[in-house]
C-alpha cells in the first residue's frame, strides 16, 4: 500500500471507470480526494462513500465551458488550502469520419479538443503556478496507446489526436518545470474495462474479436491504472518525470 497521508488530490471525471477506481485507491492510500464529475453525481457519491465522504470533497462542472474548469480549480483550492496532485482523467470519446457531414464532425472534433484537450490544459495552467507557490506538485495525465499509433476506427480520429496532444502537454510541463520540483506522467492505457470501451466495442466490432487481438486476451482493468496512479502521486520517482507509462498487456510495445 502506498502512503499518501496528507496529500489532496484532485480527480477529473472521478464518477466511473479509471477515474472512479483512482479515487478508490488514493483514497485508501490516506489522501484527501476531490472528485469532479459532470452528469454522474450518483457514481460520484459512490465512489466517495466507499472512500469515506469526510475524506472526499464532490465538485460538479461541466468541461464544455472553460469558466466551470477554471471555477472548480478555485472551488478545489478552496476546501483544504491547496492542491498536492492533479489527476487529469476526465474525458469524451464521440465519433464521426470522413462519412459524416462537416457539421457533425466539426462539431464532435471541437468538443473532443475542449473537453479532452483544453480542460487539462487549463487545469495545468492553473496547477503550475499553485505548484510553484507550494515547492512542488505532481501532474498525472490519462493519455492512451492510440497517441503512438492512432486508432484503427476512423470514426476516432478526434479522440487519437486528443489524447496525442495531451501527453505532448504533460510532457513540457515535465521538461520545463522539473526543475521546480512540479512533476509530470503520462499514462497511456490500452482498452480499458469501461463504460466507453463497452460503448465503443458495441458500436464497431464485437467483444469477442476485440478480445481475440488482445495480447492477453483481456482488458485493462481500471484497477490497475488506477495502482500506477497512486503510485506516481507518492512522488518517489522523481526522475521518470516526462515518462510515459504504457499500460496495454502487452498488446502494443515501443
Amino acid at each position: 500500500m502506498f502512503n499518501l497521508e496528507g496529500k489532496v488530490i484532485l480527480v477529473t471525471g472521478g464518477s466511473r471507470g479509471i477515474g472512479a477506481a483512482t479515487v478508490r485507491a488514493v483514497g485508501e492510500a490516506g489522501a484527501d480526494v476531490i472528485v469532479h464529475y459532470n452528469r454522474h453525481r450518483e457514481g460520484a457519491e459512490r465512489v466517495a462513500a466507499e472512500v469515506g465522504s469526510e475524506r472526499c470533497h464532490l465538485i460538479q462542472a461541466n468541461f464544455e465551458s472553460d469558466d466551470e474548469i477554471l471555477k472548480l480549480w478555485r472551488k478545489a483550492i478552496a476546501w483544504k488550502g491547496g492542491i498536492d496532485v492533479l489527476v487529469n482523467n476526465a474525458g469524451v470519446m464521440e465519433w464521426a469520419g470522413i462519412e459524416e457531414d462537416f457539421t457533425t464532425w466539426n462539431d464532435v472534433l471541437r468538443k473532443t479538443l475542449q473537453v479532452n484537450v483544453a480542460s487539462s490544459a487549463h487545469l495545468c495552467y492553473m496547477a503550475v503556478p499553485h505548484f510553484r507557490e507550494r515547492g512542488g506538485g505532481i501532474i498525472i495525465t490519462m493519455s492512451s496507446h492510440v497517441a503512438h499509433q492512432g486508432a484503427r476506427a476512423p470514426e476516432t480520429m478526434a479522440y487519437a489526436a486528443s489524447k496525442a496532444a495531451i501527453r505532448a502537454m504533460t510532457q513540457t510541463v515535465a521538461r520545463c518545470y522539473s526543475i521546480e520540483n512540479i512533476l509530470a506522467y503520462a499514462i497511456a492505457p490500452g482498452i480499458v474495462e469501461t463504460d466507453i470501451a463497452i460503448d465503443f466495442i458495441e458500436r464497431f466490432s464485437s467483444l469477442d474479436d476485440v478480445l481475440a487481438g488482445l495480447t492477453m486476451h483481456e482488458m485493462v482493468q481500471p484497477e490497475d491504472i488506477a495502482a500506477v496512479v497512486a503510485y506516481l502521486a507518492t512522488g518517489k520517482s522523481r526522475h521518470a518525470t516526462g515518462t510515459t507509462v504504457d499500460m496495454t498487456g502487452a498488446t502494443y510495445i515501443r
